[in-house]
């Protein structure tokens, strides 16, 4: 790494000081260190908010779930009260990665960083949640904008994110072994308002497809979308799959996320 000197703020009013001043905010770290291993990224100061206690924790407020930014992914899926209100988002972060990077890796800093196929920004989307920053509210539909871009402005800090509580939801990946990233995963929730299906790891970022809302809102099975095409031409092609091959993992794996929704 190139040199940079490392605080550790108490206090969240701290760490945006720093942050304001320059600093790079550090979550988990398991994208921002790796890029500064290869020196692919340079900060010259490392804001660190592991210690920063009210950044923390999974709490219900009425029909939704709040989850503080710095709450790691292993107590997402471990989370009792998770688990009794919103099930398919627990088991979407006992998926991520591997135990090491569910220890340290946390909500708020894959949600900031919106890698192309992370889990967390089709949760989002598809359960129409609401991103916490110390300067305003940001709904899902509106934060991601992207191959690694958000809302977010420079010196925002991401505090929590808001989960409204679905009728029924699923996610359900298909994992690149190697990486455990979604080479497509897909995320279906129904609501009282309808259906929303997000995916992610098929092109510049996560989208909803609205075909499949859709259909999933007049029909909720998965043969409803069985006969359904995903376009080719929105997905990315890489060694690990083309993007034909990706737009018809995205209907199969949709299918099973409702199957999934439905047991």
């Amino acid at each position: 790494m190139y040199a940079f000197t490392y605080e550790r703020p108490a206090t969240q009013a701290d760490a945006l000081k720093l942050a304001q001043a320059g600093g790079k905010l550090l979550a988990g770290g398991q994208t921002l260190l790796a890029s500064m291993k290869l020196r692919l990224a340079a900060p010259e100061q490392i804001v660190d908010l592991g210690a920063i206690a009210a950044l923390k924790g999974i709490r219900r407020e009425g029909n939704a779930v709040m989850i503080g930014a710095m709450t790691r992914h292993c107590d997402v899926a471990e989370s009792a009260e998770l688990g009794a209100a919103i099930p398919a988002l627990a088991r979407l972060a006992g998926g991520i990665g591997d135990r090491q990077v569910r220890a340290r890796g946390t909500l708020g800093g894959s949600v900031a960083n919106n890698d192309p196929a992370a889990d967390y920004p089709a949760a989002l989307l598809a359960l129409g949640a609401t991103v916490l920053t110390d300067r305003r509210e940001i709904a899902a539909d509106d934060f991601f904008q992207g191959l690694f871009a958000t809302a977010l402005e420079e010196g925002e800090l991401i505090t929590a994110v808001r989960f409204p509580i679905p009728k029924r939801a699923a996610y359900v990946k298909f994992v690149q072994p190697a990486s455990r990233f979604a080479l497509i995963g897909v995320f279906v929730a129904q609501t009282d308002a309808g259906v929303r299906a997000a995916v992610t790891g098929g092109g510049n970022g996560v989208f909803r497809q609205g075909a499949f809302e859709q259909a999933l809102s007049a029909d909720f099975r998965p043969e409803a979308i069985a006969a359904i095409a995903t376009d080719a031409g929105e997905m990315s092609s890489d060694l690990h799959g083309s993007a034909e091959y990706r737009a018809h993992l995205a209907g199969v794996m949709a299918q099973r996320a409702v199957a999934q929704a439905l047991a």
